[in-house]
């Protein structure tokens, strides 16, 4: 039985967990892991992780206001509390009125929440949007989510929530006005995905491509397909299920052999259902394409950047397809400036622009945000000939003093977890930055396999400079700048490129953030 409101209750989570419901407690609840997240209308999962245990923090959550915790071990809160486990859950089903806070003893907290998560899904009956992939997963669910918003109540997952707490942490804050549900899923090794999507149930599945990210902890290429190709093989038969696959990776076309949901693709190619060609990087104004599916043939230009952008475009398109809106909805979502995605820019010392790429790095989002960098760089170029053609001689040259001519600056550190992978994805790296760098820094031990890349491409080693870690690559950046350059940070987040980011921004005003695609 569901409650008489929209939202996930108490009286709903114990009848999740017990299997019996109280006649009363039908309060709507929000759940938190974050005791300091705690106000009335809370409940607090106290988790025992390996450096903090929840348990220590029941008293701070119940003095903030929760409703109710949930706790594997036996706690003494300072505050009298009603007491519900397996052996007294069938006394309180009967009880009218049970008193608050309630103290849930289960013999899992993390088991109790997922069971939760999975009880409420099966009682709403909105559809899931389910994505997947090495790379993109963030872009590309703020861009569907976007896209899906211009006809129906949406809910997207927050921050990173694509695990196996985040994702039923955002299930849990689903109300039955929801229409529509897009979901990050995440995975380290197999079996990951298709647990997530026991509890998530999804409709659709959006895989972005298959590559070597954390193939440390996965394993092989292979494995990782196995892995992703999980959600296609959950997904309900056709007409109900869809999958989204991307026609150009061929590990993600062939997912489409194993599913019995409709598969529909998404590309550069003209043999996808909906593909793009034409596509033009415009810099700060983001990218432009012409869009094909079937007879349709639709010129957009969307505030992303970097060429790469595009296959974010072509997922939102396809999912907005999928899910029966017009061009006209579609376009109106692609459009909108409130995505506001990792990447970001910042003026830097001296006139030079800082693309802001420094949350992670990986091989295919690396040579993503090469693309960008060069793409920035002709655009940068290109307004210093625009003004150069407005201005007097006399002040050409005095602007001449200020700006540079569109160099391009990577700053590049290493790229964790990529296992076997990991010598390979480093040249290819420092290969792509030889072709788009005026000036390459690499930072990290790992870091010098991409100057030994750049330099086997041709890259002459007097533009190259290295840095141990990230502190030492602040003077090391800040002796390379020159005014006008566009700069590109970007590593895995245990080299903590943002360091270099705050110590390059600290004297500049910020700016509004663009949004991207790059991760």
């Amino acid at each position: 039985m569901m409650t008489q409101g929209e939202r996930f209750a108490l009286a709903d989570l114990i009848e999740s967990v017990y299997g019996l419901r109280p006649r009363r407690l039908d309060v709507p609840i929000t759940p938190v892991i974050d005791s300091r997240e705690a106000q009335p209308g809370t409940v607090f999962f106290a988790f025992a992780g390996e450096h903090v245990d929840g348990h220590d923090y029941v008293d701070d959550a119940l003095a903030r206001g929760a409703v109710a915790v949930v706790v594997q071990r036996d706690v003494r809160p300072s505050r009298p509390c009603t007491v519900i486990d397996a052996q007294s859950a069938d006394r309180w089903s009967a009880d009218d009125n049970p008193a608050t806070p309630v103290v849930l003893r289960v013999p899992d907290v993390l088991k109790a929440l997922q069971a939760a998560a999975r009880w409420w899904r099966a009682r709403l009956t909105a559809r899931v949007i389910g994505i997947t992939g090495s790379v993109g997963k963030t872009t590309t669910k703020e861009i569907v989510a976007r896209v899906l918003e211009q006809r129906y109540q949406v809910v997207r997952s927050q921050a990173s929530y694509n695990n196996e707490i985040g994702l039923p942490l955002t299930l849990l804050g689903l109300t039955r006005a929801c229409e529509r549900v897009v979901l990050e899923m995440g995975m380290y090794v197999p079996g990951d995905i298709r647990f997530l999507s026991g509890i998530a149930r999804p409709d659709v599945g959006i895989v972005t491509n298959v590559s070597t990210v954390h193939a440390e902890r996965a394993g092989s290429i292979e494995q990782i397909s196995l892995g992703k190709r999980e959600l296609v093989e959950v997904l309900p038969p056709a007409p109900v299920g869809v999958a989204i696959l991307n026609y150009d990776d061929v590990r993600v076309r062939a997912m489409g052999e194993h599913t019995a949901a409709r598969c529909f693709t998404y590309g550069l190619s003209s043999q996808a259902d909906v593909w793009a060609d034409n596509v033009e990087g415009l810099g700060m104004e983001g990218v432009r394409a012409r869009l094909h599916y079937r007879d349709d043939h639709i010129s957009v230009q969307v505030p992303m950047l970097g060429r790469h952008s595009i296959f974010g475009v072509l997922r939102g398109a396809a999912a907005g397809l999928v899910e029966g809106l017009t061009w006209d909805e579609i376009i109106a979502g692609l459009q909108a400036r409130a995505v506001q995605l990792r990447l970001v820019t910042v003026p830097g010392p001296d006139g030079s622009l800082i693309i802001d790429d420094s949350y992670n790095s990986s091989p295919p989002s690396a040579l993503a945000a090469l693309s960008l960098l060069e793409d920035m760089g002709r655009d940068v170029a290109g307004q210093n000939r625009s003004a150069g053609q407005n201005r007097s001689a006399g002040q050409n040259r005095s602007a001449g003093q200020n700006r540079s001519a569109g160099r391009t600056v990577a700053v590049l550190g290493d790229m964790l977890e990529l296992g076997a992978y990991e010598r390979e994805g480093h040249l290819q790296v420092g290969c792509r930055a030889a072709e788009v760098a005026t000036e390459l820094v690499v930072v990290g031990e790992l870091g010098q396999l991409i100057g030994e890349g750049a330099m086997s491409c041709g890259m002459d080693a007097v533009h190259i400079r290295q840095a141990v870690n990230s502190e030492a690559a602040i003077e090391v950046v800040r002796e390379v700048l020159q005014p006008g350059d566009v700069v590109l940070i970007k590593g895995s987040r245990g080299v903590k490129m943002e360091t270099i980011v705050a110590a390059l921004t600290a004297q500049t005003q910020p700016s509004t953030p663009r949004e991207s695609g790059a991760r």
